[in-house]
């Protein structure tokens, strides 16, 4: 399950188990809705010690986005996961301190698009992709989703990696405008703590307020409940 270290500069989220590459019952970190329950909780620990706030996981995935064996097994649900899925996007976006995110493995679809939530992204340049596979996979965008990406990366990337399902390393990342930085393995939890400590001073409920007017009609899509004719 997900856990939280808070150090002296950050409020470090992981995405997998304590003290293993791989979660037993999540190895790719995908959204299952008590993870999202446990990722949101974590959060708000993170939001109360008032510091910068990291993620970051640990094996080959960052998160490989939605639970499809959820999804494909709970077809009249959809509509309110998807709203779920959502409000976790919401929450990273609004959170009152810097955000920022170390890319260790795959980030895929949804798992993508929480990247994209971050205030600066950081992936390794040697391994991992980030990729929106929807298009391959024959599945739409939501409207909230299709906001986030539009939003949050160069149109021509957003172009490029809604509709073609492009996978992009760490230097392609940072080319396309996905990513700020890629920096070897070693180096990936380290650059990001830097980051932290050069953005503690702006930690506080006016950085709330500041990314809610920065991002208010991405928000207003977020919120906008998923109609069952999506699919």
């Amino acid at each position: 399950m997900p856990y939280l270290n808070v150090t002296d500069d950050a409020a470090e989220l992981y995405l997998g188990a304590q003290g293993s590459e791989l979660d037993e019952a999540n190895p790719e970190n995908r959204f299952q809705l008590e993870w999202i329950e446990q990722v949101t909780a974590l959060v708000d620990e993170a939001i109360a010690a008032r510091k910068p706030l990291i993620v970051s996981a640990t094996g080959k995935f960052f998160t490989n986005g939605l639970d499809t064996d959820f999804v494909f097994a709970n077809g009249d649900k959809l509509p309110s996961y998807l709203d779920t899925v959502h409000q976790l996007y919401v929450k990273f976006l609004t959170v009152p301190a810097p955000v920022i995110v170390a890319i260790n493995g795959h980030a895929f679809g949804a798992g993508a698009m929480l990247a994209l939530c971050a205030d600066y992204r950081i992936m390794r340049s040697d391994r991992g992709f980030f990729s929106l596979p929807e298009a391959a996979l024959n599945m739409p965008f939501t409207r909230g989703m299709a906001a986030l990406v539009r939003t949050r990366t160069p149109d021509a990337t957003a172009t490029e990696a809604m509709l073609t399902s492009r996978r992009y390393g760490g230097d392609d990342a940072v080319s396309a405008g996905i990513a700020e930085e890629a920096v070897a393995a070693d180096a990936l939890l380290e650059r990001a703590r830097e980051v932290a400590r050069e953005r503690t001073p702006l930690v506080g409920d006016n950085q709330a307020t500041i990314k809610r007017g920065l991002r208010l009609p991405l928000l207003e899509d977020l919120n906008t409940p998923t109609p069952a004719t999506l699919l």
